[in-house]
Parts: C-alpha cells; structure tokens; sequence
C-alpha cells in the first residue's frame, strides 16, 4: 500500500504542502524520528516522544492509512504488533537529517546527539546527480508546472 491519493489543498499546488498534510504534525515526525532509530513498540515510541498516548496512537493510525507507517506482528498470543517504516516512511531519513541539522545549528545550544556515518560525523550537503557538483540555495531556483500558476502566484494570463 503506497501513501494515500492526496486531497485537494487550498492555496498553491505544492509538495510541501501535500507532504505536511500527512507528516507535518509534530508527534508524526516524532514518531517516525523513533521507529527509524529501531523503536518499533508503541510504548518505546510515546515514552521517548512524551506524546500523549491517545495523540500518538492517532497519528500512528493516520501514518499507517498513508502507507508511511506499517504493523508487523511480533507477538501472536496476544497479538502485538510493532511499528515499521515503509519504503515511503524510509524516504524521509533525509527530512529528519536536515532537521537535526537545521536544529543544531539554530536552536540548540549543545547538539543532543551526533549523527554518524560509520566512524565519522556525517556531512550533509546536496549534491547534484546530474552534473556531480553541490548544489547551494543559490543556484537552485523553481520552475512552476502547475497550470495557472507561476512563481509569484496565480497567473493572471492563464
């Protein structure tokens, strides 16, 4: 099961918009900051989120019905079952990564934790695929390919 059909959104047509929609509730993101550490248990999850345990399992059932967010039973007698990322769910590590360095850099006085890449501290950048160099915020610009709009909104001549 992939993410679910989007909804029609107010304002510009927008990936951002559309991602928030579905991720961009704090205990969301919280909640997969823990399965994507390896805490798949509901209990490990709102314990090391502090979220509310009625608001945790509410934005858990909203990842799952977005196939963000998948059950994989680990116990039969009772049934139990943990929390898993979906191929969807792993495709926002870069997300959080950025967030954990935004945060570091802007709202944190000590960085909580390090992020690793084998025995080193992880360097993030963006890297072009296309033509191998590190693409900045100012060489990356946005071109508009939703009908009637234009960078600065609606466009008047459509």
């Amino acid at each position: 099961m992939g993410p679910r059909p989007p909804a029609p959104l107010p304002g510009r047509p927008c990936s951002i918009a559309r991602a928030l929609d579905l991720i961009g509730e704090k205990w969301a993101l919280l909640a997969i900051r823990e399965i994507s550490f390896g805490n798949h248990r509901f209990n490990e999850i709102a314990r090391n989120t502090g979220a509310p345990r009625d608001r945790l399992a509410a934005r858990l059932r909203s990842l799952v019905e977005a196939g963000i967010v998948e059950q994989r039973a680990y116990q039969s007698s009772p049934l139990r079952s943990g929390y898993h990322l979906t191929q969807a769910g792993r495709d926002l590590t870069p997300v959080l990564r950025a967030l954990v360095t935004w945060g570091d850099r802007w709202v944190s006085e000590e960085p909580p934790a390090t992020l690793m890449h084998g025995d080193h501290e992880l360097s993030l950048g963006w890297i072009c695929r296309e033509c191998g160099t590190e693409a900045s915020p100012e060489s990356v610009s946005v071109r508009p390919n939703a009908p009637g709009w234009d960078i600065h909104g609606p466009d008047p001549a459509s």
